[in-house]
């Protein structure tokens, strides 16, 4: 017999039914699970079994059916706002299973890179368990791959040579990251070599594989118009249909190229270059070659010159009072070189504690600002085309971006958000996420322009990205739905955008790797900047910092969800 409900019961039903869903998305999502800090799922890997993918999308259809029978006029506003954040989660993870099905034709999902790397990244207050855990994993890892080889079929090229890397970057996690391990562990010595010589000699060949595979990938990345509208709204958590995007960023694109057009002019007074008078874009380019040129960087120092940003931004925001800064969040930060098993996609990657884990002795986890290095392989023009890019204003902006204000102190005040349920932390919206990280950029850009009207600079940088994060959304929208060819985008963004071409190149990939998550920088910055002007116009007693806080106060919603809980909507 089914439990009986009365109509005063709805938040302890929620609360139950939230649970039992956020188990069935994190049971088959176990690397999820460990990065979220939900450890009962840690000496597992995902299974994508066909028999495992059935029984997984009949227990979302069940927890999709019994959240509908929920009476949310019962409910607080913040649960209504975290049925609704479940709800779309659920039914975005079943169209993802089946519709989509990356599974079928994306060697990406089945790496074992990031559930081996998820359990050395951090401490573990048990080292034996997460040494037992590390064990299960690897000894899993030959019939893992050996199911990916069954099923992946009509792979696409360029997933296929990521793949690659990644694959050599999981042989190369299991030396001293593992022996780290095994040094707090020494019992546990035995075990583990003899597991990770198992998943070795496992990757190695499955890197073969994927290495023969690449001259015979045939697979079309592009998602095509209906995916990819579906793929859209999944991502955005928005009614944002990719023609009304690719319409607003186009416009927005041409806004862009003044405003920066002028602030170039304004430095070229200042440095002493002219470009052509037919084309502002030239005087651009070259504004930005001069800026690059005096502000080089090399491999050797952009990890110290990116922990050297992260302490004059947060004195900037301490000083200018542009949000609350909890006490001991930058020194909980560690910049580090990015692993080699989680390179390949971006530049660099801010890695929070899990929003799950509970916070230590001494407080919460450290925090990775992740940033990679440029290969090995590399040209001596290749790497100075990247510097030239990252130069050192640029690792400012970056920084702004990853760290201080944007993804770190944001991520630090999502963590200290308390729900009735845990399906705030454990559901993030990228849209309000990236949002937020781009709306950062231009914070500290105003700031540092009150403080120095001289230091433009870092405005230059900040547009330069904010054209990046523009033709990003472009890019999304035509490669997967217009046919976009790689010429016209490598045009678009080295002539419109001012990337150099290895940035270029490497967006591009990423382009085709990834789908909709490119929109979120574009579409969040719009949503968020104008969620936090309606926020002060609406509250005109709160301060610049408290209305930052404030929309930092209720986790990573989505901005729509947010203006709710805000009363804005």
């Amino acid at each position: 017999m089914s439990e009986r409900w009365s109509p005063g019961d709805a938040p302890r039903r929620f609360a139950e039914t939230a649970s039992a869903a956020l188990d069935v998305l994190l049971g088959h999502d176990p690397v999820q699970a460990s990065w979220l800090g939900d450890h009962r799922f840690d000496s597992r890997l995902a299974d994508w079994s066909a028999s495992a993918v059935d029984s997984h999308l009949s227990d979302l259809s069940d927890a999709i059916g019994a959240l509908d029978d929920i009476d949310d006029t019962g409910l607080e506003p913040e649960d209504v706002v975290d049925l609704e954040l479940l709800r779309s989660r659920l039914t975005a993870r079943q169209w993802s299973i089946a519709e989509l099905a990356e599974h079928t034709w994306n060697p990406l999902v089945h790496l074992p890179g990031d559930a081996i790397y998820s359990l050395l990244a951090r401490p573990a207050d048990d080292p034996a368990q997460r040494a037992q855990d590390l064990v299960a994993r690897l000894h899993d890892v030959p019939g893992s791959l050996a199911s990916a080889r069954a099923l992946l079929r009509a792979m696409p090229a360029v997933h296929v040579e990521t793949a690659v890397v990644q694959a050599r970057g999981a042989i190369a996690l299991l030396g001293g990251e593992v022996d780290a391990l095994v040094d707090r562990v020494p019992e546990a010595a035995a075990a583990v070599d003899d597991a990770r010589s198992v998943a070795a000699q496992a990757l190695e060949e499955h890197a073969r594989w994927l290495a023969d595979q690449v001259a015979l990938a045939d697979g079309d990345p592009r998602l095509g118009d209906r995916r990819f509208a579906a793929a859209l709204w999944s991502t955005l958590g928005t009614e944002t249909g990719p023609d009304a995007l690719l319409t607003r960023a186009e416009s927005h694109l041409m806004e862009l190229e003044e405003r920066i057009a002028e602030t170039a002019a304004a430095v070229a007074s200042h440095l002493g270059v002219s470009g052509s008078s037919d084309d502002p874009g030239d005087l651009v380019r070259a504004v930005l070659g001069a800026v690059a040129g005096s502000a080089p960087v090399t491999d050797s120092d952009v990890l110290q010159r990116c922990a050297g940003h992260l302490q004059a931004m947060t004195h900037v925001v301490r000083e200018q009072q542009l949000v609350s800064v909890p006490h001991g969040l930058v020194e909980a930060v560690r910049v580090i070189e990015m692993p080699e098993v989680r390179r390949g996609v971006a530049v660099a990657y801010c890695d929070p504690p899990g929003a799950l884990e509970p916070d230590g002795p001494t407080g919460p986890p450290a925090t990775f600002f992740a940033v990679s290095p440029t290969p090995a392989e590399w040209s001596h023009d290749r790497v100075r085309s990247f510097y030239r890019e990252y130069n050192d204003h640029m690792l400012r902006n970056l920084t702004v971006h990853e760290a201080m204000p944007g993804h770190v102190l944001q991520l630090a005040h999502a963590r200290s958000f308390r729900g009735s349920t845990p399906v705030r932390a454990a559901l993030w919206s990228g849209t309000f996420v990236e949002g937020w990280a781009v709306y950062a950029e231009q914070l500290v850009a105003d700031a540092s322009e009150r403080r120095d009207p001289a230091g433009l600079p870092l405005r230059l940088q900040q547009l330069k990205m904010q054209l990046r994060c523009t033709i990003n959304a472009i890019l999304d929208v035509r490669v997967h739905t217009r046919g976009m060819t790689e010429a016209e985008a490598m045009r678009l963004m080295t002539q419109r955008g001012h990337q150099e071409d290895g940035e270029a190149a490497g967006k591009w990939r990423r382009a085709l790797l990834s789908h909709a998550q490119l929109s979120t920088y574009f579409v969040g910055h719009g949503e968020v900047s104008a969620l936090v002007d309606d926020l002060a116009t609406a509250r005109p007693q709160l301060s610049r910092r408290q209305v930052h806080d404030e929309v930092l106060a209720h986790g990573s919603p989505s901005p729509r969800l947010l203006r709710t809980l805000l009363d804005l909507s």
